[in-house]
């Protein structure tokens, strides 16, 4: 008897627990889903855009006959394809024997040039951030709308780790099934019921999945990236020694495109025209591409790397090799190089090594958030993407057969009395919300329309009942 009266009381607080937690995952969904289905699907399309079909001819192959043209006869060949031009400003390495090598030349608009380094013949001409991997990168993170569509997608992201957390919470087993309702569909039940377990497997089986996208693409985010953790973890330019400029590498960014390793975007290029560095180069050498290649091979960078041209008179030669920008597979490999465009003489030497612990797990976790380490990644991936996706249109096909028949109403799950406040959700409400600042803020601003607005309400309260 004791335990019956004891249990009654304990089921009563876990139901009404159950309900609130409910209540915050719909309102969550609520706001989350459209942007989940969003970035699912443009991150998908960009994934294949970058891997597989380069839009600029990266990947376009080539008959590797007779030698390869000088880099000078291959900068020239460039300059004249594009009318208008005033220079280079990048040049990027094939992949292979067998891919054409890439110039940004300088123009209105800028244009990157495709080019048989055997015959100078261009094969491709694309304006600078004019693809379609450039447009949707710009939906991606900000909806082309600039800060506004960077904190909306940033407050999506945000909550989308409350959906997380309520939605392991409520379909943590309490009764009956076990560990296995949460991994393994009921197949056998019928309507709302599948739907309700095939949402439940789903989601479970991404929810850590989801969680790391969502954290390595809030690290991009304006407030919660730029503000915290990306400002905590740039590698400190004065280290070098060299004077520094007023530009950032995130200048070095190509258009609309984000090229340049997380850890360095905030931290300062150095200048030209000092003694700091170490001299490398042969004294007498001509600091021009070809020498300057030369440099990258003879440091170890083998295959598709990027020598990015001086920016006026104090800027310096930048010489990459990142999984950032796509050149390697591998983001250990990271390197940057800076070198005095008058003396030849290295300015900073930047390493996978040299990194924060912040900037390592962003570089790595930037490479398998794109898809980038091989073809196992690329399909997981993808099927992370067609997981998502299910999940959102399962989510909205169980509110809609729950749903009251007749007049529209949101129909939110019923908000119960008296909460009790278990004390472990309670800290990791706070937690997330001190984690993530956007997230607390959207806690109070829709605790606020809840408990305040819609309750005081009754009209608001019967459209959201």
């Amino acid at each position: 008897m004791t335990d019956t009266t004891l249990a009654a009381p304990a089921a009563g607080r876990i139901n009404r627990l159950y309900f609130a937690v409910w209540r915050w995952h719909f309102y969550a969904g609520l706001y989350v889903i459209p942007f989940l289905l969003m970035l699912a699907v443009t991150g998908f399309v960009m994934m294949l855009l970058t891997t597989v079909l380069p839009e600029y001819g990266d990947r376009l192959v080539i008959p590797a006959t007779g030698q390869v043209l000088p880099l000078a006869d291959q900068q020239a060949a460039a300059l004249a394809a594009v009318p208008g031009a005033s220079g280079i400003t990048e040049y990027i390495a094939p992949y292979s024997a067998t891919n054409p090598a890439l110039f940004n030349v300088a123009a209105d608009p800028a244009m990157i040039v495709a080019l048989n380094p055997y015959s100078g013949e261009v094969l491709r001409q694309t304006p600078d951030g004019g693809t379609w991997y450039a447009w949707l990168e710009r939906i991606h993170g900000s909806l082309l709308i600039g800060d506004l569509g960077d904190r909306l997608i940033e407050i999506a992201a945000s909550l989308g780790l409350l959906m997380v957390a309520t939605g392991l919470y409520l379909v943590w087993p309490r009764e009956t099934g076990g560990l296995r309702a949460m991994f393994v569909p009921r197949l056998a039940s019928k309507g709302r019921a599948l739907w309700k377990s095939l949402h439940q497997v789903v989601g479970t089986w991404m929810s850590v999945v989801l969680v790391f996208f969502l954290i390595t693409g809030l690290a991009w985010a304006g407030i919660w990236g730029g503000w915290f953790v990306q400002a905590w973890n740039t590698f400190p330019a004065e280290k070098w020694g060299a004077p520094l400029s007023d530009r950032t590498h995130q200048s070095l960014n190509g258009a609309g495109e984000k090229e340049v390793p997380w850890g360095l975007e905030l931290t300062p290029l150095p200048e030209s025209g000092s003694a700091a560095g170490v001299a490398v180069l042969p004294s007498g050498t001509v600091l021009d591409l070809t020498a300057m290649a030369g440099l990258a091979q003879a440091l170890g960078m083998e295959g598709r790397f990027r020598v990015a041209f001086p920016d006026g008179e104090a800027g310096v030669w930048t010489l990459g090799q990142n999984s950032m920008s796509y050149d390697s597979p591998d983001p250990t490999a990271d390197r940057t190089v800076h070198v005095d465009q008058y003396s030849g003489r290295v300015l900073a030497d930047v390493q996978y090594a040299d990194y924060a612990m912040g900037a390592k797990a962003m570089a790595v976790g930037i490479a398998l958030h794109e898809g980038q380490m091989g073809l196992w990644n690329l399909l997981v991936n993808a099927v992370f993407c067609l997981a998502v996706v299910f999940t959102c249109v399962s989510g909205v096909v169980l509110w809609w057969k729950r749903r009251p028949a007749g007049a529209f109403r949101l129909a939110a799950p019923p908000a119960p009395a008296d909460v009790p406040l278990a004390r472990g959700v309670v800290l990791i409400a706070l937690a997330l919300s001190m984690l993530f600042p956007m997230l607390g803020l959207t806690l109070l601003v829709v605790l606020v329309v809840d408990l305040v607005l819609i309750s005081a309400v009754p009209s608001l309260k019967r459209l959201v009942g």
